[in-house]
């Protein structure tokens, strides 16, 4: 009897070792629509073809969270699939555009691994992912880190394993933050989206976003599905009584990170030209079927970088079952990372997501 096993355990790792991953996705008008409404961000740039033409773009693009989320998933395959959990983002840039009628695809280099000092079962992976479309143009380049579990994984099929060329390494190194057309063509004439501009912004404005957003159980495994995450913790009831620290299936991260940022963007994103980044992103505690997520934002820095635009940097979270207005007026600090709180007591539980974002943002005409 042949049982196939995916993913990979510690010690299957090497640095530099390259996967090119075999998923590989046209992305069609019904995955943009199912997408919008389950996160229903508020930039009209995914929805509209004339509003995202007015800005230079060639259509309406694909939104930057489901094209993260394609990545990460992606790499499950040959990455995670073995992993006990997903420590963190970092550095994740958007290059180009993807469109509709695209097709985008993914490989990951190993960057590092680092056995456990204290747990001698498991260890860290440090990998980087970069998405490409059809031109093999790069329109996504993130790095994560990984919880793998100690050893080596039997049974599972060769795959190739190979390292960066030159040439990639050359395309690799300096990938621009936002593509040229969001930056030259924001200008006075073109469409207002929604209503908050770069000037409504201030540095430490705290917003706790009013809407809170419960998961439906079919809705996180449909998803989870949708976007070829193959990891059998999101979806697998009898896998999850045995291997999931919950004993059910757990939401998928990026989708709790997602609908959060979207639950934001009614405050902070509808005017945005492009997400220049997210960083220094982690998942505190998990999220169930059934739990209800809210999200709030706090801006970091504002710079002005043209007359029409400007770069914003918010920390937003997602909390589950509570409002984050409660914690705030309780005196709960949301925005500190939690692994950075020395102290028990100031760690907030019902935290589930927390992130670094910057944008670039609509400016007021004068």
């Amino acid at each position: 009897m042949r049982r196939s096993q995916y993913g990979r355990m510690l010690d299957d790792f090497c640095r530099g070792d390259v996967y090119d991953h075999p998923w590989s996705m046209t992305i069609a008008d019904g995955t943009l629509a199912l997408w919008q409404s389950s996160f229903l961000d508020a930039n009209a740039l995914y929805t509209s073809n004339t509003y995202a033409q007015s800005l230079g773009y060639k259509g309406r693009i694909v939104p930057p969270s489901l094209l993260l989320n394609l990545g990460l998933s992606f790499s499950v395959h040959d990455v995670s699939q073995q992993a006990i959990a997903h420590l963190a983002y970092i550095d994740v840039r958007f290059p180009n555009p993807l469109y509709v009628g695209d097709t985008f695809r993914a490989l990951s280099e190993v960057i590092d691994t680092r056995a456990s000092k204290t747990k001698p079962d498991r260890g860290t992976v440090h990998v980087r992912t970069i998405g490409f479309n059809q031109n093999d143009e790069v329109v996504l380049s993130f790095e994560r880190k990984a919880l793998i579990r100690a050893g080596r994984l039997e049974g599972r099929p060769d795959t190739p394993v190979r390292t960066l060329t030159e040439t990639e390494m050359d395309r690799f190194g300096d990938l621009p933050y936002a593509p040229a057309a969001a930056m030259a063509q924001a200008d006075a004439g073109s469409p207002i989206g929604q209503p908050f501009l770069f000037e409504d912004f201030q540095t430490d404005d705290v917003i706790a976003h009013d809407a809170g957003r419960t998961v439906g159980e079919s809705e996180h495994m449909m998803l989870t599905t949708l976007v070829r995450n193959s990891h059998p913790l999101h979806f697998d009831a009898g896998y999850c009584k045995e291997n999931s620290f919950t004993g059910e299936r757990v939401v998928y991260g990026g989708l709790v990170l997602s609908w959060t940022l979207a639950m934001a963007s009614w405050d902070t994103g509808g005017n945005a030209l492009w997400e220049i980044g997210l960083d220094k992103g982690a998942h505190p505690a998990p999220v169930l079927a059934g739990d209800t997520i809210y999200a709030a934002s706090k801006v970091i820095s504002v710079n002005p970088t043209s007359r029409y635009t400007g770069e914003v940097c918010f920390r937003t979270v997602g909390v589950k079952n509570v409002h984050p207005s409660q914690l705030i007026e309780s005196g709960r600090d949301l925005f500190t990372a939690e692994r950075d709180k020395k102290n028990k007591k100031d760690k907030v539980p019902e935290k589930v997501v927390e992130i670094t974002r910057e944008v670039l943002m609509r400016r007021r005409s004068s």
